[in-house]
């Protein structure tokens, strides 16, 4: 319960010192939106009326149930009940995967173009988040198609991933493989593309905005799948190598 305390009252916090700051930009006349760079031009922008500790709160909250749910279900006795305690968290990935990329990414590659007027809760949620990559409020280019394909191919086959392992379907590691890898080069190019503006759209060396949105949430998609992408490259590998041995073996020439 300290560290829930805590943790509120840090978002709290950074939740009122951003409030201060627009309040201080009002008065000066500058920009009155909390996003980077700070001439950046967002018509018809419309600040939230919901706070970051609700939205990050919705956010953890679903997350984390459907770790858990998922983490519950390949427990149980059947398919899923074979799996390892390593292999379980991986289905619980995909899981939060198929609900982050369909759910969240699929309305922000729906709704981009009026996130910044629009008041609906998700809107709200990307309005939140770029405060650390203010790319989703201008409806960058590069933006809108990585997050229109991670919506449209990475949500389902995540799903169709977690199906696959917890019906022991033999296409399990390739899908692990192709979404995984799909994941990675977005994430890389995500980086490197705001690493070649000079991390010019966020506040650089913000400790929430910067370097969680920003840096920590996204390197997720980074680690992980490289994770995945070994596992797969291992578990396909010694497939491969018990189908070349039997393949080898009918034609060995039969002793006479």
């Amino acid at each position: 319960m300290l560290v829930v305390a805590l943790v509120k009252f840090n978002l709290d916090l950074c939740q009122l010192l951003s409030t201060i700051k627009m309040e201080e930009m009002a008065g000066t006349g500058e920009a009155q939106h909390p996003f980077w760079p700070r001439d950046l031009l967002i018509p018809g922008y419309v600040p939230n009326d919901r706070s970051m500790a609700e939205i990050l709160s919705f956010l953890f909250s679903v997350s984390g149930g459907l770790l858990l749910g998922t983490w519950v279900l390949t427990g149980q006795e059947g398919a899923g009940g074979r799996l390892s305690a390593a292999r379980r968290l991986a289905v619980c990935w995909f899981a939060v995967c198929g609900f982050i990329h369909g759910v969240i990414e699929g309305w922000f590659c729906l709704y981009y173009p009026s996130i910044p007027s629009d008041q609906g809760f998700l809107s709200q949620l990307w309005k939140e988040y770029s405060k650390g990559d203010s790319r989703y409020v201008i409806a960058d280019n590069f933006t809108v198609c990585m997050e229109t394909i991670t919506a449209l191919m990475w949500g389902p086959l995540s799903v169709w991933t977690v199906l696959a392992f917890l019906y022991n379907w033999p296409n399990r590691f390739v899908l692990q493989l192709i979404v995984s890898l799909g994941q990675l080069y977005g994430a890389v190019l995500y980086f490197f593309t705001e690493h070649r503006d000079g991390y010019m759209h966020s506040e650089l060396g913000h400790p929430l905005y910067f370097w969680f949105y920003f840096v920590f949430m996204n390197t997720l998609w980074i680690v992980i799948p490289l994770l995945l992408i070994w596992d797969s490259w291992l578990q396909l590998s010694a497939v491969q190598a018990l189908s070349d041995g039997a393949t080898a073996g009918q034609h060995r020439p039969k002793a006479e």
